[in-house]
């Protein structure tokens, strides 16, 4: 856990669609779990796919991340106990696409998200040792609630010629929610996806990333696996439909390498 008990809130984000960004949120929740963090998922994506690849159907979906940031209702009411032990998500349906609309004239309409997190904790018994936001694939309200709430960025980025691009937008999102609505927003890390080992592009886009961003890229690799793929239409993580195969494997890798970097960070405080 976090320093002093504190739950440490992770936007998964990257405003280029089809990089693992849902993916990477259920498997690497998944993987959290499985090494023994409290873990808790937020789908701010209309699209619900974290959701139903986590294996709650759209019609159990009765309190959705819709109630908490439009209607004010609890993260406890919303949690949904998901069938890995340790890991709840708080699902979301197509209402969110109105939430723009509907939160234009609302008070702290960016802080929302922040304000129903916050009021989880209060009571001092702090549930979760992480949250991992699903933010959509765009600029708009819900990933910047979701900004406003994190304490840092988790990037995806796809092995694949159009990443940087993508990545250069994503940095200047990050720079302008610092300067008005979070400024202690950072970056956590950038985690290599859909890495193709046979692909020499795979391979000199990661030697780009690593070059420009040092440290900041995981050493964890995400691959391109069929099984990961298939995983979410069985409503399972990664991690329950195939354990072995190369993509859980590597999802477990980076829970560990995310888990060390925190360790690292707290130390670092601590000093």
């Amino acid at each position: 856990m976090s320093e002093a008990g504190k739950t440490r809130v992770l936007a998964v984000s990257n405003q280029k669609g089809g990089v693992g960004k849902t993916t990477t949120a259920i498997n690497l929740g998944t993987a959290l779990a499985a090494i023994g963090e409290k873990v808790l998922i937020v789908d701010m994506d209309p699209q619900g796919n974290a959701s139903t690849g986590l294996g709650v159907p759209r019609e159990t979906r009765r309190v959705t991340i819709y109630d908490v940031v439009v209607d004010g209702r609890s993260v406890d009411d919303a949690a949904v106990q998901t069938a890995v032990p340790g890991l709840w998500i708080i699902p979301a349906d197509a209402d969110m696409s109105g939430v723009e609309i509907e939160l234009s004239q609302a008070d702290r309409r960016s802080f929302r998200l922040r304000d129903a997190l916050a009021a989880q904790g209060r009571d001092g018994q702090t549930r979760y040792d992480y949250v991992l936001i699903d933010c959509p694939p765009s600029l708009n309200l819900l990933t910047l609630n979701a900004m406003a709430a994190a304490d840092a960025v988790l990037v995806p980025l796809q092995c694949e010629f159009f990443a940087l691009e993508g990545l250069t937008q994503l940095m200047k999102t990050v720079e302008m929610v610092r300067q008005s609505l979070n400024p202690a927003l950072e970056i956590q890390g950038l985690v290599l996806t859909m890495y193709d080992r046979r692909n020499a592009l795979s391979g000199q886009v990661a030697n780009d990333v690593r070059a420009h961003f040092g440290e900041k890229v995981y050493d964890s690799v995400i691959p391109r696996n069929v099984r990961v793929s298939e995983a979410p239409s069985f409503g399972k993580p990664a991690l329950i439909y195939d354990l072995k195969c190369a993509g859980s494997q590597a999802y477990l890798r980076l829970a560990r390498e995310v888990v060390a970097r925190e360790r690292k960070r707290r130390e670092q405080i601590a000093a």
